[in-house]
């Protein structure tokens, strides 16, 4: 890992043919910072910061400029896997990359202002995934996200984002969706793009800090689904959790060691399997009666998932799992809802423009 960093910051960086901004990405040498990124020109800045403060401060840009917001880093735990639930609770999923759509859907459901900060008071955000590939604005997205964490934390709420499958494969660095401005950087530094996701990065340690599976009240958040041979295998959520994030940045040769991890990180995890929700064979479906073996299991009495695009957010086994994840741009061209508000033990579809209709 130190021969990635070492080629990163022994490198001269001039002029090069970028178009977008990109950073910053954030390294820890010891008691120092080093900060890469793009400018709004091209230009590669990499800047050692020696003496950070405590919360040091720095801007983060969309892509294009249009947009931008200012970061804190703060110290870096794993969230409890079990909390109480809050008044509201707002629920979204595999935001991919796309700021615009990601920051609107907040916008719209009062979960942060027009400057991007934090209007959610008490309440609780869930991002059920999925940050990484498809959209230019991947960085800006976790950085929005790890400076909600934050500040919802400082006005006694919480956001949780939980680990989807395209972090894992990102993570052990199959790019094959990741936009090619990410991968040509990476070339340009002569590293690998999950080299820029290590350890000893914020996000890479925040990342791999993150839980899979959370219980909030009496419902429990998985990106993909649970399948019967997972319900097999008897396993509590803390070592779901602590057994991935152990794995998460090593490649697969590594995670394919340890049985354990093999599966979690297989067709059939909690990161990938689509049974709950799709019906055919080669999906291992579960019926009705498995689906509340797993209720049971984990004592809860819905589950929410992502992953798997639906037109609209869907019910099922009667509304006891609801899968959150559409088609950002199509959903919010056609108006139809992209994402949950629970209030008073009421589902509301939340819709770019505000409206909330009752749905489950």
């Amino acid at each position: 890992m130190k021969k990635y960093v070492c080629l990163i910051w022994g490198i001269f960086f001039s002029l090069v043919s970028y178009s977008q901004i990109d950073g910053p990405y954030i390294f820890h040498e010891g008691k120092s910072l080093r900060m890469i990124g793009t400018d709004h020109e091209g230009n590669i800045n990499d800047t050692l910061i020696k003496k950070p403060s405590k919360n040091y401060l720095f801007t983060v840009h969309t892509q294009d400029g249009k947009q931008s917001f200012d970061v804190k880093l703060h110290p870096v735990t794993r969230p409890a896997w079990k909390t109480k639930q809050a008044d509201k609770l707002f629920i979204t999923s595999d935001p991919h990359g796309n700021f615009n759509y990601f920051s609107t859907i907040l916008k719209a459901g009062g979960v942060i202002d027009a400057n991007f900060r934090w209007s959610f008071g008490k309440n609780h955000l869930v991002v059920i995934g999925d940050i990484f590939d498809r959209g230019g604005d991947v960085l800006p997205i976790f950085w929005l996200v790890y400076q909600l964490e934050q500040e919802a934390s400082e006005a006694g709420g919480q956001v949780s984002f939980l680990l989807g499958n395209h972090e894992e494969l990102v993570m052990r660095n199959d790019v094959r969706y990741t936009k090619e401005s990410y991968k040509n950087l990476a070339q340009k530094l002569a590293i690998p793009y999950n080299a820029l996701w290590t350890e000893n990065t914020e996000l890479g340690y925040w990342l791999k800090n993150r839980n899979t599976m959370q219980v909030i009240g009496d419902n429990l958040f998985v990106h993909a689904g649970l399948s019967m041979d997972f319900l097999a295998k008897n396993l509590s959520i803390p070592v779901v959790n602590d057994t991935i994030s152990h794995y998460l940045l090593h490649p697969k040769e590594k995670r394919n060691q340890s049985e354990l991890a093999k599966f979690l990180f297989s067709t059939d995890g909690p990161l990938w399997y689509r049974g709950m929700v799709r019906t055919e064979e080669s999906n291992h479906p579960i019926d009705k009666t498995e689906f509340n073996l797993i209720l049971q299991k984990y004592g809860v009495n819905r589950i929410f998932v992502g992953h798997t695009i639906f037109t609209e957010i869907t019910g099922f086994f009667g509304d006891k799992l609801i899968d959150v994840n559409v088609d950002n741009e199509e959903n919010s061209e056609k108006k139809r809802g992209r994402a949950l508000l629970i209030e008073n033990n009421q589902i509301y579809l939340i819709y770019d423009s505000g409206k909330r209709i009752i749905r489950f």
